[in-house]
């Protein structure tokens, strides 16, 4: 059995919040603004989902895909000729949604993982039953295959968030530990970054620990960008390791949430 903190309940609560009398007292120009605002959150909530877990992003694209071709009500339909029971199909509805609420497959507050509570069989016969996949089998058996083993899975270091043996985390390459995030901070204090727009990757360079830390940024190369008298990015020695800063990460998202900003202001 599986403890019941690792599956949202079937009766769990969900709030339906109506903006349209409120956007509809806006003004053409304030309507603009709110638009565009919105359009950056939204691309910058799909950095969310990479942020989140190695899988997130895969299902995520799994339930888009799956949603875009058919409504709630027509799925109904498909899951009971798949075979599953009412409650089976609600509690995928009520995964699904956990999975949007959170921008991931792991609680935003406690960063626990939690899993469907219907079996593995009996979610892959739905989505083999979607519309989505009866269209384009190829692609939605690649996201299934890629994710399908990490949505159930409950192994000890994939139960939480968390850092080296601890937890799961794509803030930072699997062989980095607390120690490597510590030297990490006190390097990026040395440099005035902040390490939330950043992720760490250590390798090997000949016996020596090298860091490799990127910065998200739609600016690809590594320049100096506005605000700064200097480059933050190269090589650099610090505490007798190596770091190299390079911009760039998440850029072909980070432009989109620019471009939108822009347009806000």
């Amino acid at each position: 059995m599986v403890d019941s903190q690792y599956y949202l309940p079937n009766d769990i609560g969900i709030s339906a919040l109506d903006c349209h009398e409120a956007f509809r007292l806006l003004s053409p120009q304030e309507k603009k603004y709110a638009h565009y605002l919105s359009r950056a959150a939204w691309y910058g909530g799909l950095v969310v989902l990479l942020q989140t877990s190695p899988e997130s992003a895969n299902i995520f694209v799994l339930l888009q895909r799956i949603f875009r071709k058919q409504t709630p009500e027509q799925l109904e339909d498909v899951a009971k000729a798949a075979g599953l029971s009412s409650d089976e199909y609600q509690a995928f509805l009520v995964y699904a949604a956990g999975l949007y609420a959170n921008m991931g497959n792991y609680k935003s507050f406690g960063d626990t993982k939690f899993i469907p509570n219907l079996p593995k069989d009996k979610l892959e016969a739905l989505v083999r039953a979607s519309q989505a996949f009866q269209e384009n089998p190829t692609a939605m058996e690649a996201l299934w295959s890629s994710s399908s083993c990490l949505i159930y899975s409950l192994e000890e270091r994939q139960k939480q968030l968390g850092l080296g043996n601890k937890g799961i985390t794509t803030y930072f390459s699997g062989n980095c530990c607390l120690e490597d995030a510590e030297l990490a901070q006190r390097f990026l204090d040395s440099k005035k970054l902040s390490a939330y727009n950043t992720r760490l990757f250590k390798r090997d360079n000949g016996g020596k620990p090298c860091y490799e830390v990127r910065l998200a940024s739609a600016v690809q190369k590594d320049c100096a960008v506005d605000g700064e008298c200097e480059s933050s990015c190269g090589s650099f020695n610090f505490e007798d390791k190596e770091f190299i800063v390079k911009r760039g990460d998440y850029s072909p998202l980070m432009e989109k949430v620019c471009h939108y900003l822009q347009q806000a202001q």
